[in-house]
């Protein structure tokens, strides 16, 4: 798990290099595919690049809260809350992070924020109604798991990046409306608007595959530290049961905050193959379940 967090930094900074890479390569691409110059495009595209990795660095818990309307909560608004995330975090060995509440009967709960420093926990109203005491605490581990793990940075990062190459792809699909006809024969670049049109129609998918595949990952890894942070992994067994047996539908969530969330707020349809499984956001509750018992 030490090594894991270690893999989270690198991952990050990894991951914010290589989409720097690939967007001003992408942006080259369709600007030769315009007609137009390639390294104009290239260069507004890397800044774009550069502005939306900053910013989803610095702002991407302020935005995910806007998302779900969630407020934040002091020690006399549920001291049983408040008191569970400040020892498990004393256990963690980080920071206390702030507390949230959003109004949704579905029971759920994320954690958001750049580091330990800067955490936000939340968690729905369904949570604190069906959950007792021991499986709270093991969900609240879950998350601050996520904390320690850095999880929040590394998600968040690929979160806000994965949304950009799917805004980068659909403006240059729109952008073909409006092209000159005898423009292109001119000046255009057929090897390069057959690159562009397959980067428009793949990249979205390999991104949103690759953001989905490590968010599963890092959930497996939550449950184990969350586990062995409360030393009782039948606590957090037992939530992930109730939690998959309760019929109420989220409020708050979105499709671009799903990964974020302890279980898919949109509750995934068992997989029937291997490839209707790569979209899922999160591993089968069964299968976490089963980890879990283990232990």
């Amino acid at each position: 798990m030490y090594n894991a967090i270690g893999k989270n930094k690198r991952n990050t900074i990894v991951i914010m290099v290589l989409f720097a890479v690939f967007v001003t390569t992408v942006g080259y691409v369709y600007g030769k595919a315009s007609g137009g110059g390639g390294s104009a495009y290239a260069v507004i595209a890397f800044i774009f690049a550069l502005i939306s990795t900053v910013g989803s660095y610095f702002y991407s818990d302020k935005l995910v809260l806007a998302t779900t309307r969630a407020q934040k909560i002091v020690k006399k608004d549920n001291p049983q809350l408040f008191t569970i995330v400040e020892n498990l975090a004393i256990g963690a060995g980080i920071p206390m992070p702030e507390v949230y509440i959003a109004n949704d009967p579905q029971p759920n709960a994320f954690a958001t924020g750049r580091d330990p420093k800067h955490a936000v926990v939340c968690v729905t109203t369904g949570l604190l109604e069906r959950l007792n005491k021991v499986e709270l605490e093991g969900v609240i581990a879950h998350e601050l798991s996520h904390i320690k793990n850095l999880d929040i940075r590394l998600m968040a990062v690929v979160a806000i990046l994965v949304g950009f190459v799917a805004i980068l792809a659909d403006m240059f699909m729109r952008s073909l409306w409006f092209r000159d006809s005898d423009r292109d024969n001119d000046r255009g670049n057929g090897i390069f608007l057959i690159l562009a049109l397959i980067f428009a129609i793949l990249s979205p998918i390999i991104a949103t595959l690759i953001q989905l595949a490590v968010s599963r990952k890092r959930e497996f890894l939550a449950d184990a530290s969350g586990a062995l942070l409360t030393r009782y992994p039948d606590g957090l067994a037992d939530a992930l049961e109730k939690i998959a047996q309760d019929p109420h539908q989220t409020k708050v969530a979105t499709p671009a905050t799903a990964h974020l969330f302890f279980s898919n707020p949109f509750r995934e349809k068992k997989a029937s193959s291997w490839f209707v499984s790569l979209f899922n956001t999160h591993p089968p509750f069964e299968e976490r379940v089963k980890i879990l018992r283990e232990m």
